[in-house]
This record gives structure tokens, sequence and C-alpha cells, in this order.
């Protein structure tokens, strides 16, 4: 009777410690994927942000460039794409922004034949915002990757995986772009300074100047006899 009062003490003992594991490791799993939903809404807001813009930037590109009609069609069917895969799984909004990103750069490229565009106030606002946006996403991205590797964690490793497996905890999808080129932001830098002189203009110069001065001073001497 003794050895099986043991037994089920530390019976219940193996139970009650896997109840609170399996309590306290399901209870991790929702905080990380609360935390995951978190980053991905912060990238959709910022995402929306960009997509609102683009009509106006398109818009002022037009005003300038009326013949690159079809660069602007090509970014408003991007976006519009983008749009349309918002609200679709993380891959599939990935692959539409990779095609909007790659869209501004073909306008911002066409747009550098433009100095009035350049110029305009309102172009320069539209581009210094679409910067800020960019630098936003980027940092969203990298909260949203950092979130879903962490559950990623949670969810793959053993024990966790079990539970996860249990309770039906899948592996979280990464925000990535489709190439080194895609991961650059398009470029909003349209400052048209003056190129700077050669290195060499001053030596130039200074050569010139003593090349001259033994004639200057032989014709001193000439005018002086």
């Amino acid at each position: 009777d003794y050895t099986m009062l043991i037994a089920l003490v530390v019976s219940a003992g193996i139970l009650l410690f896997l109840c609170l594991f399996l309590i306290a490791y399901y209870n991790k799993l929702v905080r990380g994927r609360n935390l995951v939903e978190e980053a991905w809404s912060g990238i959709s807001v910022q995402l929306k942000r960009r997509h609102d813009l683009i009509p106006s930037l398109v818009n002022t590109v037009r005003g300038y460039a009326q013949h690159e009609s079809a660069v602007l069609r090509e970014v408003t069917e991007a976006r519009a794409y983008a749009l349309a895969a918002s609200s679709g799984a993380v891959q599939d909004v990935a692959q539409a922004e990779n095609v909007l990103n790659r869209a501004l750069r073909s306008l911002f490229a066409v747009s550098e034949n433009y100095p009035q565009l350049r110029a305009s106030e309102n172009f320069l606002q539209l581009q210094e915002q679409l910067a800020e946006l960019e630098d936003a996403i980027q940092a969203s991205r990298r909260y949203y990757n950092g979130t879903a590797r962490d559950q990623n964690d949670n969810v793959l490793q053993f024990p966790g995986n079990l539970v996860a497996r249990l309770f039906s905890f899948n592996r979280v999808e990464y925000f990535e772009l489709d190439s080194e080129e895609d991961r650059r932001v398009p470029e909003v830098n349209f400052d048209t300074g003056t190129a700077p002189a050669p290195a060499s203009a001053p030596a130039q110069a200074v050569s010139r100047t003593n090349a001259e001065s033994p004639k200057q001073e032989s014709g001193l001497q000439n005018q002086g006899r």
C-alpha cells in the first residue's frame, strides 16, 4: 500500500508538471502569435500609407511627363495589384510589393529626364514622404521578421513542437524580398548640384602661372633696357 501511494504521488506530480508545462508553453505560443500579428499590422499600416501616396505622385509626374504614359500605367497597375494582395498571405503581399518597388524605380528613373519635375516643390515633398515611408517599412519588416523567427523557434524546437502540433500552431512566413535589388528602396534623391572641379585643375593653374612668370620677368628686363 505504501508503495502504491508513492507511485500515485509520483504519477500525480508528473501529471501536474505536464499540465503546468502545457499551459505555460501554450501561453508562450499565444504571446508569440500576438506579437507576430501586431508586427504584421505595423507593416500593413506603412504599406497602406505608401499606397495612398502613389496616386498623388503619379498625378504630379503626369503634369510634367505626359508622354511617359506606359511607366505611369505600370505604377498604377502595380499599386492596384498590391492593394488586391494586401489582405492575402505574407508571400502574396511580398510578391506584390516587389512588383510595386520595381515600378516605382522605373518611374524615378524616367523623372531624371525632366528638370522641371525634379524642381517641383510638390514632387520634392512627395519624394521626401516616400523616402520616410520606405525607411518605416524596412524597420517594420525587420521587427516582423524578428518576431516571426522567435515564434518559429517556439513552434519547431522540441518539446515545444509537440505542444504546437497539439494546438495547431504553424510556422510563420517571413516577409522577404526576392533579390538584393528589391531590398533597396527606390531612389528618390534628385539633387542637381554642379559637379566639383577636377582635382588636377588647381595644379594645372599653378603650373601655368609658374610658366608665365619667367616670361613676364624677361619682358620687364627688356623694357628696362
